[in-house]
């Protein structure tokens, strides 16, 4: 049986139109928006003031929080706005490039503190501080280290460009991971619908004893961290705990290759690949952009909109957020832009719950969807944090099943905010 996990669904991965095609670098923008919270974790305050000239890679922003990840410049230039939100910088083109060397350490305690001074964040859209996530507890030992290259979301294909044009900077990225967390052996974990990518990634570790590629179902939510490692490996992360409780950190494919570039160059998270496709935009491609690119500069260099064009979804089409304005910012947590036309994008009214369960049965979490949004709807939310509500990885399988078009994830999205709100305030 193909590995896999309980419930999931089987939408449409629409990947072909970018999947064959390679990653595309995007020129400089004129300017760059950095916003002070790329990750979770404490925002970052500025180390900067309007009129600095700051250099490409120059760290703009800090926290003095554990669970934190600097920000850097991602290009050269004069900085034109500090607020508390974001940084501006105007970009001098001649003078944005990047200098760096390799860095040295001599133990986990410096290989990790590289790791976090490049402010490197999952960039598989979770956007944690990876130094953190190769930091286990006292007492806690780290024995498998999982490189996620699932993709599961629809349209998405960043990560299987990267494990194909990158693939060896990925396996070195794995073992400064591996080396970080003091895990012995890494397993990558890729979805059977990407046959390239694991062709190519068993080649490459073929002389890596320490290595392994498993093909796993094609099915969503198979890339969420919890799910994944129960198609791997056939355990199950504890509910509320974490996969350090099996002794196991994961790792997203481009957060791996971000990894090796500090140590082998120095360079700090500075730019990310983004798939900008949908029926909506012209020119439909991977592209590495800068940190900090506004969507409008970035569907410029994809050909632009289509007439017909009507939403934008910054993300993937399960987890994603609409955006209402093209000014927004390319962060470290956006794997992709899409756009949509106006025949694809309804609105629909809810209608009340008909008990089929059908949200039930596609729960990735075995949570109980239709008496969770009873109980956010009436405002119950002890007896829905009772049935588990922030177990909640708001997927998006449920609403995605719903008959009844009832927007489930946007009620769990409003419990969870009255609960941590009522939480602070205690």
């Amino acid at each position: 049986m193909s590995k896999s996990f309980s419930g999931g669904i089987h939408p449409a991965y629409n990947k072909a139109m970018t999947a064959e095609i390679p990653i595309a670098d995007m020129p400089l923008p004129d300017k760059v928006r950095l916003p002070l919270s790329q990750h979770i974790g404490a925002p970052c305050k500025p180390l900067v003031a309007k009129g600095d000239t700051v250099a490409m890679g120059q760290k703009i922003a800090d926290s003095d929080s554990f669970v934190s990840a600097p920000i850097h410049a991602s290009v050269a230039g004069e900085v034109v706005l500090v607020d508390d939100q974001a940084i501006e910088i105007k970009t001098d083109k001649e003078k944005s490039r990047f200098s760096g060397a390799a860095q040295s350490y001599n133990n986990q305690g410096e290989l990790r503190q590289i790791i976090r001074e490049a402010g490197i964040v999952g960039l598989g859209g979770a956007t944690f501080p990876t130094h953190v996530k190769v930091t286990p507890p006292e007492g806690v030992t780290i024995h498998t280290f999982m490189i996620n290259g699932a993709e599961c979301e629809p349209f998405l294909t960043t990560d299987h460009r990267v494990m194909l044009e990158q693939g060896q900077e990925m396996i070195a990225g794995s073992k400064l991971l591996m080396e970080a967390c003091g895990a012995e052996k890494t397993i990558i974990g890729i979805e059977k619908n990407k046959p390239d990518a694991i062709e190519h990634m068993s080649k490459l570790i073929a002389d890596e004893p320490a290595f392994a590629v498993t093909g796993v179902q094609v099915k969503y939510p198979q890339g969420w961290e919890k799910q994944l490692i129960k198609s791997l490996v056939g355990q199950e992360v504890p509910d509320k705990g974490l996969p350090l409780d099996l002794g196991i950190v994961m790792n997203n494919v481009a957060t791996a290759v971000a990894v090796h570039r500090a140590v082998e160059y120095g360079e700090p998270l500075l730019n990310r690949v983004v798939t900008v496709s949908g029926s909506g935009i012209n020119k439909p491609q991977n592209v590495r952009a800068p940190l900090g690119t506004s969507v409008a500069d970035l569907v410029e260099f994809c050909g632009g909109l289509k007439p017909e064009a009507a939403k934008i979804i910054d993300g993937g089409p399960m987890m994603g957020r609409a955006l209402s304005t093209l000014d927004t910012p390319i962060t470290k947590g956006t794997s992709g832009i899409l756009v949509f036309n106006r025949d694809e994008v309804h609105l629909f009214s809810e209608d009340p719950c008909i008990r089929c369960a059908s949200c039930v049965d596609a729960c990735p979490s075995r949570l109980l969807p239709n008496y969770l949004a009873l109980y956010v709807k009436r405002e119950m939310l002890d007896e829905a944090e009772e049935i588990n509500l922030m177990s909640c990885i708001e997927c998006g399988c449920c609403s995605y099943v719903c008959p009844s078009k009832i927007p489930l994830v946007h009620y769990f999205q409003r419990g969870k905010q009255e609960i941590n709100a009522r939480n602070r305030n205690q």
